[in-house]
């Protein structure tokens, strides 16, 4: 038998020099793990900032294109979308989030002419459309509906898909909603639009950043998600909600928020071995740039850091804000 007892077994030997560091290393981080979310607002040159988000904008579909012209540069792979809706273009019954001219559509098809290459992801939800600031429609009491809701959501998907996205990704944790998505897909001939289920998304505190930048934590008020998105406390049912929606066509399934829940991810991933995508939300970056930003924490170690724990957890890709900073980075090694 080996003597793996010390001093034959030195552990700092392979840590001794950057090359052995570099051949051992378990996991890698590169600019194709990244998908970069970006805001967009109405109009033409118009950029605005976030407060909550600093180095975040909020960008006009003209202004969106010209700045995605280094991003693809950088090699990122892919643009989530997620839209800044005006009030006037909120409703009860949220039409304009299948409205063909609505603000989604209008940048994926803007996106996709310029950068045809360029993955674009949508987001399939409501609460940016909704005057309540609700995933879905709601009843006399405010609980969200799931069916009804599930019929818009339907709508909304392919008008994205219309528009030509390449990945719809419902972020709503309504019941039921991946299957009939799919069967809207498959029926009007779009079977290479791939879906990326918010599989397992948790009523989080960490969201508040992200309602400031998308303008719907006034709507939402003092109101909450618990009744559709799920209790941080719980592992075991995120399983149960990945196993459904793998079950009804999903092709890749997301873990939400993702520094909080790394254990979900590596249970994910050890259990379903399927595409397993984490988002660094909105909260958690915000936390490490106030830390950079007051001198307590060197901002690019710990994003860095921070993205490969991801990949480290079982992340095939990674949502992030920090995206086009990490491109860089990597660029650069």
């Amino acid at each position: 038998m080996p003597n793996r007892s010390y001093p034959f077994t030195r552990l700092r030997r392979m840590r001794a020099d950057d090359f052995s560091r570099r051949l051992m290393r378990e996991n890698t981080l590169s600019v194709d793990d990244l998908i970069y979310p970006v805001f967009i607002l109405e109009g033409t040159q118009q950029r605005e900032e976030v407060s909550s988000m600093p180095g975040v904008e909020r960008l006009s579909i003209d202004l969106l294109v010209e700045q995605a012209e280094s991003w693809v540069a950088l090699g990122i792979p892919a643009l989530a979308l997620f839209p800044v809706v005006s009030s006037t273009n909120k409703s009860l019954l949220a039409e304009y989030a299948y409205d063909p001219e609505g603000l989604i559509q209008r940048a994926t098809r803007a996106l996709k002419e310029r950068f045809p290459q360029l993955g674009i992801v949508t987001d399939v939800a409501l609460d940016p459309y909704t005057t309540h600031g609700q995933d879905g429609i709601i009843d006399e009491k405010g609980y969200v509906i799931n069916d009804i809701t599930n019929e818009v959501l339907v709508k909304q998907a392919l008008s994205h898909a219309d528009a030509g996205a390449d990945i719809v990704a419902p972020s709503d944790m309504m019941d039921g909603r991946i299957g009939d998505i799919r069967v809207a897909l498959e029926d009007t001939g779009h079977h290479n639009v791939r879906i990326m289920s918010y599989a397992a998304k948790y009523a989080s505190s960490f969201y508040g950043p992200f309602r400031d930048a998308v303008g719907t934590a006034g709507n939402l008020g003092s109101g909450n998600k618990y009744t559709y998105q799920m209790d941080p406390a719980n592992t075991d049912e995120a399983l149960h909600e990945v196993e459904m929606d793998l079950n009804e066509g999903a092709d890749m399934v997301m873990v939400k928020p993702g520094m909080p829940y790394l254990d979900v991810i590596r249970r994910v991933k050890d259990n379903f071995g399927v595409p397993t995508f984490a988002y660094q939300v909105s909260g958690e970056y915000a936390m490490l740039q106030a830390a950079a930003a007051n001198g307590w924490l060197d901002l690019d170690g710990v994003m860095m850091e921070s993205l490969v724990a991801f990949k480290r957890a079982g992340a095939n890709g990674i949502l992030t804000y920090f995206a086009v900073r990490a491109a860089e980075l990597l660029k650069n090694q």
